[in-house]
């Protein structure tokens, strides 16, 4: 990934994330273990650290049990939803 292409200060400039936290953040992904549950609720904490958001216990278990059993949904509609569950 190039660190001088404007979408990652475009990127920067609206979650207000600095570019270098993303590339550090792609770089532990690129390596991880999901079907780990310790990875895996290690990288939900990077990123709601990073996003300043918290992730209540009932969302991660249940983030953590997507993940490590490999039901992520591929399209952004899936996503969404499954994030705005309550």
């Amino acid at each position: 990934m190039d660190s001088k292409n404007p979408f990652f200060d475009h990127i920067e400039k609206k979650t207000n994330v600095k570019k270098e936290d993303i590339f550090s953040l792609a770089n532990s992904v690129s390596n991880a273990d999901f079907h780990d549950e310790k990875t895996v609720r290690d990288l939900i904490g990077q990123v709601a650290k990073l996003a300043n958001v918290s992730v209540p216990k009932e969302k991660e278990d249940q983030l953590v049990k997507t993940i490590i059993n490999n039901n992520v949904p591929l399209n952004f509609s899936s996503l969404s939803k499954m994030f705005d569950q309550k």
